[in-house]
C-alpha cells in the first residue's frame, strides 16, 4: 500500500460562544486544516490541526507550505507503521509539529483501517468504557460563569475549567473561582486557567485568596520558574498547558515540582506518535493527564479519545469534545458527550468520516 494523494481543506470553525482569556486572547472563529491521505489500495486516512491565534508558534496558513515540503517524502511511501514514516519526515523537515500532527493522525487512521481495527486497539487496547469531560467556561462576569457551570453540571459534567484574567483584575478572578466553586458544590473539579497571561504577583494573590476552597490553578505564567513559584507560594495544585511541548519540557516541569496535572495536546507534540510517548512518560512520573488538542473538530477529538481510552483511567484527568464547542461539525455521526462523558467510535480507524459537502473543494492537492 502506497500513498498516492494528499488533499488539504481549510474550514472556519465558529465557537458557540466567544472564549475570552487572559492577556487579550480570544477564540471565536478559527480556521482548521483537514488533511486526507489517499492510497492505491483505496483506503484513506484523515487528519486535522487547528492552531489558535496568539496561543502557540503555529498558524493554520503555515500547514499548507509545510505539507508541500513533506509531500516528496509522503507520496509513494508505505503508511502502515506511522512512527517509521514520521521519523523520515522529522529528518527531512525539522520542527513544525503542528503541521506534522495532521499527517501523523492520518497515518494512524490508515494503519488502523488496514488492520480492520478501531485505533485504540493499536494504541494499547480499551481500558475504560468512556472518558470524563471538562467544560471550559469563557472569562466573563463571575455570576454568568457560575450560571454556565451550573448549566453544564446539569448535563453530567463534573470538571470545570474557569478562564481567568480577561479584565486584568485579580479580585474579579477570585470571585470567578469562588462563585463557580459555590455553584457546583463540593466534589467536582474546578480549576482556574490564565493561559500563561498573568505575572507571578497577580497569580499568587488570587491563589492565596482562594486557598481555603478546593480549586486547582492552570498555567498562570509563561515560564516554568514562575509557575513553580506560584505553586509554592499558594500551596494549590497546578496543571500545566502551554509549557508542555515535548518530553523534555515534561521532565523539566516535573523537576520544578509544578506539574500535578498536564494538558497533552496533539498539535503541540506533533500527533499521536509523539503524544503516546508523552503519555507513557506521564504514567511513569505519576502525573494526571488531560488528553486533547489545542482546538479543532471531530477528527482531533476522535484521535485524542482513542489515546485516552487506551490509557489507565486513574491517570486520565479528563478529555475534551472539541467538536462540541464549534460549528460546523465535520462528521455529524461522530461521538458526542453523554452524561458528562464520551467514548471513541468502534469502527476501524479513527471512526470519523468527514462530510465532503461540508468540506467543499480542497484548497490544495499533491499527487
Amino acid at each position: 500500500m502506497k500513498i498516492t494523494r494528499i488533499s488539504l481543506w481549510r474550514i472556519a470553525l465558529t465557537s458557540h460562544e466567544t472564549y475570552y482569556m487572559a492577556a487579550g486572547k480570544a477564540c471565536a472563529t478559527v480556521e482548521t486544516v483537514v488533511l486526507r491521505l489517499d492510497c492505491d489500495s483505496g483506503l484513506s486516512g484523515w487528519g486535522e490541526v487547528c492552531p489558535i491565534p496568539h496561543y502557540l508558534p503555529a498558524y493554520a496558513r503555515g500547514v499548507e507550505p509545510a505539507v508541500e515540503e513533506m509531500a516528496p517524502v509522503l507520496l509513494g511511501a508505505e503508511p502502515v507503521g506511522p512512527e517509521a514514516l514520521m521519523a523520515k519526515l522529522d529528518a527531512h523537515l525539522q520542527g513544525h509539529p503542528y503541521a506534522k500532527s495532521a499527517v501523523d493522525i492520518a497515518l494512524w487512521d490508515l494503519t488502523a483501517k488496514a488492520a480492520g481495527l478501531p485505533l485504540y486497539r493499536l494504541l494499547g487496547g480499551r481500558m475504560a468504557e468512556d472518558l470524563p469531560l471538562y467544560h471550559s467556561i469563557t472569562s466573563v462576569a463571575p455570576d454568568e460563569m457560575a450560571r454556565i457551570a451550573k448549566e453544564a453540571q446539569a448535563t453530567g459534567i463534573g470538571q470545570f475549567q474557569v478562564k481567568l484574567g480577561a479584565d486584568d483584575n485579580w479580585q474579579t478572578d477570585v470571585a470567578r473561582l469562588r462563585l463557580v466553586r459555590e455553584a457546583v458544590g463540593p466534589g467536582p473539579l474546578v480549576y482556574g486557567d490564565w493561559n500563561c497571561g498573568v505575572k507571578r504577583l497577580e497569580a499568587t494573590r488570587v491563589g492565596r485568596a482562594v486557598a481555603d476552597i478546593d480549586v486547582m490553578l492552570e498555567q498562570p505564567c509563561a515560564t516554568l520558574e514562575d509557575c513553580a513559584a506560584v505553586r509554592a507560594a499558594t500551596g494549590l495544585p497546578m496543571k500545566l498547558d502551554e509549557s508542555a511541548n515535548d518530553t523534555a519540557s515534561l521532565l523539566q516541569a516535573y523537576a520544578f515540582g509544578c506539574m500535578d496535572a498536564v494538558a497533552l495536546k496533539l498539535s503541540k507534540f506533533g500527533g499521536l506518535s509523539a503524544l503516546r510517548r508523552a503519555r507513557d512518560l506521564c504514567l511513569h512520573l505519576g502525573t494526571k493527564m488531560c488528553i486533547e488538542d489545542t482546538w479543532g473538530s471531530d477528527i482531533c477529538t476522535a484521535a485524542a479519545l482513542h489515546l485516552g481510552i487506551s490509557s489507565p483511567p486513574d491517570a486520565v484527568l479528563n478529555v475534551c469534545d472539541l467538536s462540541g464547542y464549534v460549528a460546523p461539525r465535520l462528521d455529524p455521526d461522530a461521538p458526542v458527550r453523554k452524561n458528562g462523558r464520551v467514548a471513541p467510535p468502534e469502527i476501524p480507524g479513527l471512526g470519523v468520516a468527514p462530510d465532503l459537502t461540508v468540506l467543499g473543494k480542497p484548497c490544495r492537492v499533491f499527487e
